[in-house]
């Protein structure tokens, strides 16, 4: 490491360490061995992005407010609190990290199914609304087709 005061690339000793609140980085208090300066150094994990494949083929970073967005748009006037739809967020990512098999891709088709699973759990119009977007239903047939398969569902539920 580089002396900050006189640029000597001698080792420095570590005079201190200690986590920072969050865990995710450590500050270490150093000392130049060649000119006795003490000066402060910041560790955290290098973390590789998340890219997204959209369904053209194009890349972009996962973006968490984003995602965040969408389900707001879908739960607009419906009784489902900033919390759960953040907990559906987080979710989400924790499942993309789970399967992730090394190449930190994924495809944008599996973040959208993750979501609509969240949202079925918790509100049934807020899915449907998320999933004519992301589905991007072509006419009125293909929504009610959809709109039938849930209805199926939960009656094929109650009978149990």
């Amino acid at each position: 490491m580089k002396c900050p005061k006189c640029q000597h690339n001698s080792t420095s000793k570590v005079i201190e360490s200690r986590p920072l609140a969050d865990g995710a980085q450590i500050r270490r208090r150093r000392q130049c061995e060649h000119c006795g300066y003490r000066f402060t150094t910041f560790e955290m994990v290098e973390v590789t992005p998340l890219l997204v494949v959209k369904k053209n083929g194009t890349r972009q970073e996962f973006n968490r407010e984003k995602l965040l967005r969408g389900i707001i748009r879908s739960c607009e006037k419906r009784p489902v609190s900033l919390e759960q739809m953040n907990q559906i967020v987080d979710q989400t990512r924790k499942n993309i990290e789970s399967q992730d098999n090394g190449s930190h891709e994924v495809s944008s088709a599996i973040i959208g199914e993750n979501v609509m699973n969240g949202l079925k759990d918790i509100d049934e119009i807020a899915y449907i609304r998320f999933a004519s977007v992301y589905r991007q239903f072509k006419d009125m047939n293909e929504f009610y087709v959809k709109m039938k398969e849930l209805m199926d569902n939960d009656a094929s539920q109650d009978d149990e």
